[in-house]
């Protein structure tokens, strides 16, 4: 459907209240009484068969009744009344609706709300809902819900699914002076979800700043693809983030791969801030609705004292804007502005001695300054200094400074007179914090948004050549076989067909063989159990490596088997593989998930047998392109030692990249099939000689 479908629901000219009440108390009553208490300039239309006024508003006895060209109607009736009412309001021609009722999917009843659903889409209609607070916006003086009032006013949109939440953070934007122009209750998404409502709000002029609370996606993918096309900024609080499904995970990948990595991943990989608590959505709400942003590394601090100083120079390393000294162009000029004892380095210490003038010559001098991306403005309150003048000249620089492309925040720290000092900065579009680390941290996101509005425009994929047909030929003979997972040598010849290089391996079937084959593939070599009962070959005794002849090959043979079947005496094994024994280098894993929301997804991280206790692993939704690989190679905690330590070379982190991306490509590929995947150990060589594939797994989805 387009997108102006949802114009009726969150731009109505009238409203409809199916269920209003002449009740005090009942939520039929309180909508109604919101609606003309929130200055709705548009037609309300109470619908009741057992009253005739409400309110001093006419009611209508049935939605028949009803005027023509309804735009939205509030539902409020009980559960098993809504089908009808949807039926009649699809008759009658209601573009939208917001069904706050609740006993729907989230009390088991499913078939029930999967009706409406069924019903709405007969005649065109949306449903917001079910089980919802309802809709407030400020631009149409609109509260169509059971929220005591309208919103502060601002520049930002909430989107919640908990509705409770969304009650809560509406009497919060007056305590937190963070303004919103809209809040929507979401609920059950039956019909409407959050990527629909962004798409919606990506063309809304009223709104520069998305902010979503979110326990749970019904299509992650969708709401990806809608967020990398977003024109503003998108803040995310994800709830509910414990590990799901690892208990029965048969891979490394699945034990670690929590909702909270896979989530954080999608966030990144779609252009979404990440919001860590609830303190901090409604921080970075008020920075990214009001400032633009941060499109360099150079941050520039000016403060009045030296403490506040080094507590923000501290935040800027720990989210990453490390400070660099100011250039000498930049410290000669603002040396202007101080006392002798000052300090211009950065942060610039005005010392306690500035006042207002001191403050604009140093803001109108190094906000348009081509050095400086960014401006972080500290004061300390004394009693030589009127804060909310201070707040005045800092705004009246910004502005003489003409330069509106480069973020600025601000905080003050004191008493009730730097409180309206910020209000003032606020309401006159400046975010200002009482806390000098919270305005380095808004600013750090305002750079992370930029950066990753730079890698969602650089979306660029590996391109390979990959015998899909091949691949789904070994996963069908596995099948056939009733088995759940292919070997070793199966997951290897698939990851050979998508460009992935693995090790030489084959399969000995006997004693005899094993020795040939060693004998073929040279010295030294390590071989293996292979069983589709036995994943964890290494757990069962089953690996054997640096065997450096003949002899000692006979006696792996024999002793890998002895190991496989004390371990699991009912496994079918189908023989022992031998292997080419790589040259050692840095072990990393690869490894997937096809993850329940977001569908295949790609994990990165330092590879060996203790892989599940350390858990340095990173995450990415399939495909990844290349940008997003050699990122993935920075997030883990153990990543420097692909830089080269102590002596060693640099790895091939082009080479890794690129493999991970044809992984992430394969997966895609064969997302029908593939469950779960691992390649561990992955050995990464100096730069220019490449990684290679020690070790594959891959566990089929049930069919």
């Amino acid at each position: 459907m387009s997108n102006n479908v949802l114009d009726g629901l969150y731009r109505p000219k009238n409203v409809a209240v199916i269920g209003a009440s002449s009740t005090p108390g009942k939520i039929g009553y309180t909508v109604v009484e919101n609606l003309i208490q929130g200055g709705f300039e548009g037609k309300i239309y109470p619908v009741n068969p057992k009253a005739d006024e409400i309110l001093g508003l006419k009611v209508y006895p049935t939605i028949a009744d009803l005027p023509a060209g309804v735009d939205a109607a509030v539902i409020t009736v009980p559960a098993k009344l809504v089908p009808q009412a949807v039926e009649d309001c699809g008759k009658h021609g209601v573009k939208g609706l917001i069904v706050i009722t609740s006993g729907f999917s989230e009390t088991g009843q499913h078939e029930l709300e999967h009706e409406i659903v069924e019903i709405a889409r007969r005649y065109n209609t949306r449903i917001l809902g079910p089980n919802i607070v309802g809709y407030l916006s400020n631009t149409e003086k609109l509260n169509a819900s059971f929220a005591p009032f309208l919103p502060l006013v601002g520049k930002a949109a909430l989107i919640s699914q908990s509705g409770a939440l969304l009650i809560a953070m509406d009497a919060s934007t007056y305590t937190r002076r963070v303004g919103f122009d809209k809040l929507i209750s979401i609920g059950n998404m039956s019909d409407v979800d959050f990527a629909d409502t962004i798409e919606w709000l990506n063309d809304d002029p009223a709104t520069a700043c998305i902010s979503l609370y979110i326990e749970g996606f019904k299509d992650g993918r969708r709401f990806m693809e809608v967020s990398r096309k977003s024109k503003k900024p998108i803040i995310a609080l994800k709830s509910g983030v414990s590990a799901h499904g690892a208990a029965a995970a048969a891979s490394h990948t699945g034990s670690l791969a929590g909702a909270a990595k896979v989530y954080g991943a999608a966030f990144q990989q779609a252009g979404v801030l990440q919001a860590g608590d609830l303190d901090n959505l409604f921080d970075l709400t008020l920075a990214l609705s009001l400032q633009p942003p941060m499109k360099g590394d150079n941050l520039l601090i000016i403060t009045n004292g030296g403490g506040v100083g080094v507590l923000a120079t501290d935040a800027a390393e720990r989210y990453g804007l490390p400070l660099k000294f100011a250039p000498a162009d930049v410290q000669a000029e603002l040396k202007k502005h101080m006392p002798e004892f000052g300090s211009a380095k950065n942060p610039v210490d005005l010392t306690g001695m500035a006042g207002n003038e001191w403050y604009m010559d140093s803001v109108r001098y190094a906000l348009p300054h081509e050095w400086v991306d960014g401006l972080v403005v500290l004061y300390c309150e004394t009693a030589m200094t009127d804060p909310v003048e201070i707040a005045k000249g800092i705004k009246q620089a910004i502005d003489e400074s003409g330069c509106t492309t480069k973020p600025v925040t601000v905080s003050f720290v004191g008493g009730e007179k730097s409180a309206e000092a910020m209000r003032w900065l606020v309401e006159n579009g400046v975010p200002a914090f009482g806390a000098p680390d919270v305005a380095v941290n808004t600013m750090a996101a305002l750079r992370e948004y930029a950066r990753m509005r730079e890698m969602v425009a650089d979306n660029s994929q590996v391109e390979i050549k990959a015998d899909r047909a091949a691949a789904l030929k070994i996963i069908a003979n596995a099948r056939t076989e009733g088995r759940g997972s292919l070997t070793e040598i199966e997951a290897k010849q698939v990851f050979t067909l998508y460009g992935l290089p693995v090790t030489t391996t084959i399969l000995a079937h006997s004693e005899d063989e094993a020795a040939a084959l060693a004998n073929k593939v040279g010295y030294p070599v390590v071989m293996k159990i292979v069983s589709p009962e036995i994943l964890h070959k290494s757990d069962a005794g089953g690996v054997k490596v640096n065997i450096k002849d003949e002899a000692a090959v006979r006696d792996a043979y024999r002793t890998i088997l002895a190991n496989a079947k004390a371990y699991n005496a009912s496994a079918n094994i189908h023989g022992v593989a031998v292997q080419e024994m790589a040259p050692w280098g840095t072990e990393v894993i690869l490894g997937s998930v096809n993850d329940a929301t977001f569908g295949p997804t790609m994990m990165f991280g330092l590879g060996g047998i203790f892989v599940e206790v350390l858990k340095d692993v990173t995450f990415r939704v399939a495909p990844v392109s290349p940008a997003q690989a050699l990122r993935m190679l920075g997030e883990i905690r153990g990543g420097p030692i692909l830089n080269g330590v102590r002596g060693e070379a640099p790895r091939d982190k082009a080479v890794l990249a690129d493999t991970i991306c044809r992984y992430a490509n394969m997966i895609l590929d064969l997302s029908d099939e593939i469950s779960e995947s691992d390649a561990n150990p992955v050995l990464v060589y100096e730069e220019g000689k490449g990684v290679k594939v020690v070790d594959a797994r891959i566990i089929l989805k049930k069919k």
